[in-house]
């Protein structure tokens, strides 16, 4: 990787398409860390998760930024955030692929997606951390991201 061969396209959500392979590494990763949803993450797939984004983006404003490698043509992350009717900003998934991690692609995305929240006038903005990726918590909170609740689910069936 050479760093000239970085660069960063930003879009809504017509670029979904572009992070399944991403976001397929880190639904497994959140697979492999989680101690009681494993099944869940399983089963959960690219599909439902843009079903579910795409529902989102009828009545919110979406933006996906992808980090790609262009010296040897690879995506090597990206960050979708959104921007609700109530003016809600939420990191919705973010991810770097472990070769990459340290370069400043992940703060890049960050700052990317927080910058397009300011400028649709997002009040406040929110992240959900996945139990079991708690080491993520030093990365957001670089940005201000504190752990204000934790949400616990029941499993069923």
């Amino acid at each position: 990787m050479r760093d000239n061969s970085i660069y960063y396209k930003q879009g809504d959500e017509k670029l979904l398409d572009d992070i399944r392979e991403l976001w397929e590494a880190l639904n497994e990763h959140h697979g492999k860390n989680s101690l009681y949803f494993k099944d869940f993450y399983g089963k959960f797939s690219f599909g439902v998760r843009k079903a579910a984004l795409l529902k989102k983006a009828q009545n919110a404003s979406m933006r996906v930024v992808i980090c790609f490698d262009e010296a040897v043509q690879l995506r090597a992350g990206y960050c979708i955030s959104s921007v609700d009717s109530e003016m809600v900003g939420e990191i919705e998934s973010i991810f770097v692929l472990p070769d990459y991690r340290g370069l400043g692609i992940g703060e890049e995305l960050m700052l990317k997606s927080l910058q397009w929240m300011d400028e649709m006038g997002a009040g406040k903005i929110v992240v959900s951390v996945a139990a079991g990726n708690e080491q993520a918590f030093g990365f957001y909170e670089k940005y201000g991201f504190y752990p204000r609740k934790t949400k616990l689910e029941q499993i069923k069936g």
